[in-house]
């Protein structure tokens, strides 16, 4: 990716720039995001080969989770000051589809992970620890957010399990990845103990939950974990 002028100094909270929020079409093309401080190269992007942007979004917005609506063929896309986004998956404006007071930070990041789920937008907030389900309403703009959960400390990304609203997060700051029920009770499954260092994405296929450890904090042991889940 094109380096930013300044080293992306002016990326909000971060102070440099990153690559997140990568999904995939049924086609094949990635979809990405580039968050930089600068208007130039801020906002969607994708891969069908050399990386194209194919909607800016602000230099002062943090764009961090990403998930496509395959029924709309809409993208959509949290930013971590306290939106989320939309835009066509064939590129174009990006509109600021929700800015609901769910999303907004609490002094460093607020929405962050992202999922497009039963109708709605599901987005967790760093900073609250909580997660947010936004309706999508009839045509197509936001309803006001519901906190499905609270006390997820430090979360990050997230998915669903496949057993209705159930999800499993990672929460990044304490090292741990946790199951949350439908009616929003927790349990911790993963700990330190068993490799985790700042788990960020998850992703699952059948049975198997892929974990990504990003180490932004403990500076140790990036690594990614594979586990089986029991019904």
């Amino acid at each position: 990716m094109p380096l930013p002028a300044g080293g992306g100094v002016h990326t909000p909270a971060l102070g440099f720039p990153l690559t997140v929020g990568i999904t995939r079409d049924h086609d094949g093309t990635l979809y990405f995001l580039y968050a930089t401080g600068t208007t130039d190269l801020t906002g969607v992007w994708h891969a069908g080969g050399r990386p194209e942007r194919i909607a800016a979004m602000p230099a002062n917005s943090l764009p961090n989770g990403l998930a496509l609506d395959a029924r709309t063929h809409t993208l959509y896309i949290t930013d971590s000051e306290g939106a989320v986004w939309s835009v066509p998956a064939t590129g174009g404006t990006a509109t600021a589809w929700s800015t609901d007071p769910a999303l907004a930070p609490a002094g460093f990041l607020g929405a962050n992970g992202l999922k497009v789920h039963n109708g709605a937008i599901w987005a967790t907030n760093l900073d609250k620890g909580t997660i947010a389900r936004i309706p999508i309403l009839p045509d197509g703009t936001a309803g006001p957010a519901q906190i499905t959960a609270t006390d997820l400390t430090g979360i990050d990304d997230f998915a669903f399990t496949g057993h209705g609203d159930q999800i499993l997060a990672a929460l990044d700051t304490v090292d741990q990845v946790a199951l949350v029920q439908p009616d929003g009770t927790h349990t911790t499954v993963l700990t330190a103990a068993d490799g985790p260092q700042g788990p960020t994405p998850i992703a699952l296929r059948g049975d198997t939950a892929y974990i990504m450890s990003a180490a932004y904090l403990t500076g140790k042991d990036p690594n990614e974990i594979t586990v089986h889940l029991n019904d």
